[in-house]
């Protein structure tokens, strides 16, 4: 006879409204796991999409997207003919407003030369840029179409190229657009300013700066050989993909990730205190029948494993509910949610181990029921 499936079906109703309240905790936990794992592929997209393996920087940096980083536009050419490289481009990063259909966008702007590496090689719609002025490949997430006119800064930009998933680690979602615009964006000063600075006589700074020059190799070139040829020019500094990669997720996110795993660690000690007194009260509920049982020769083992069959089962009814409302709600969340099977189940495993220690709160207090109270009226 199986006591926690019969004491369930006892009291159904209340067992559903405490899983329905358990998954929801489920649901957050959950949640904050995907998020912080959508926050590391986000982080990693960007870096990722020109398919590459060598950055090179300015030199005491950790940029481009750690630290700022501004090397000549030149370096491009000194960086292809270095042994081992095949290709070699230069882009810019940086964060801009842009204006479509009278409303404002946050959008992360990433320059890069047509017709060298820099630009996405995942289009899900469109072509890629073709011009040198005025054509942008944009992220689903922005909202446009192909054929849509967006303005930056003082000019108008026309969508001819859709990808998907493109964010920064910051969630703004990113649009491509050639290296000529994005240094003038870049650099483009108010006209009531430029004439303040040439009244003045101060010479403005040369835009043909970008923030990184990135390199393919040759197949069976060692990345780490090109990186060290790069660190001894005193003004620039290398690192492979690997090591960019690195960077970007001990660096850049590893606030969020601190912050998520502290809020994770306290829902998983509400859910087992929640859990523990609902264990407790559903045990001090039937210790006339406990004392029963062990008027009548029950073990000890029976009625724990009696309460653990029950924590167990709040904890992965719950688990599972809260499993099916996230997986139901998370396209909806402002970042991207990714939770993989293995993580689930690495959830769904911490989670039971959470509810056979709470448990031990209504063992305790089984173990302690005098049989003799089986007897009284």
């Amino acid at each position: 006879m199986n006591l926690a499936y019969r004491d369930v079906r006892h009291n159904f109703f209340r067992f559903v409204l405490t899983c329905l309240g358990l998954s929801l905790l489920m649901a957050v936990v959950l949640a904050m796991m995907g998020i912080y794992n959508g926050a590391v592929i986000d982080a990693l997209t960007i870096a990722r999409a020109p398919k590459v393996d060598v950055w090179v920087v300015e030199a005491g940096t950790k940029g481009p997207f750690a630290e700022s980083s501004r090397i000549p536009g030149s370096t491009r050419e000194a960086v292809a003919r270095l042994q081992g490289v095949a290709d070699a481009g230069s882009v810019t990063y940086q964060n801009a407003d842009g204006e479509y259909n009278g409303t404002s966008r946050r959008l992360y702007i990433i320059g890069y030369e047509p017709s060298r590496l820099g630009g996405p090689q995942d289009l899900t719609a469109g072509r890629p840029i073709t011009r040198t002025h005025f054509e942008m490949i944009a992220d689903t997430r922005t909202g446009l179409l192909l054929g849509d006119r967006v303005r930056l800064g003082r000019n108008h930009f026309q969508v001819v190229g859709l990808v998907h998933n493109h964010v920064n680690s910051g969630g703004d979602p990113a649009v491509y657009i050639s290296l000529l615009d994005a240094q003038t964006l870049q650099f483009e000063i108010d006209p009531a300013a430029v004439r303040v600075k040439r009244a003045k006589g101060e010479v403005s700074e040369s835009q043909d700066t970008v923030n990184a020059v990135i390199a393919r190799l040759h197949p069976g070139a060692d990345p780490e050989q090109v990186t060290a040829s790069v660190r001894r020019w005193k003004h620039l500094s290398g690192m492979t993909q690997v090591q960019e990669e690195t960077l970007l997720t001990r660096s850049v996110i590893e606030r969020q990730r601190r912050q998520l795993g502290l809020f994770m660690a306290i829902l998983m000690a509400v859910s087992a205190v929640v859990i523990a007194l609902i264990i407790y009260m559903m045990t001090i509920e039937k210790l006339k029948q406990i004392a029963t049982l062990k008027l009548i020769g029950a073990p000890d083992r029976t009625i724990v494993w009696l309460i653990v069959q029950q924590s167990l089962a709040l904890g992965v009814t719950g688990w599972f509910f809260g499993l099916g409302m996230l997986s139901m709600v998370k396209d909806f969340f402002p970042r991207r949610v990714v939770l993989d099977v293995p993580d689930a189940l690495v959830m769904g495993g911490i989670i039971a181990f959470v509810c056979v220690i709470a448990s031990g709160l209504g063992i305790r207090a089984a173990l302690k029921a005098d049989p003799a109270t089986a007897l009284g009226g």
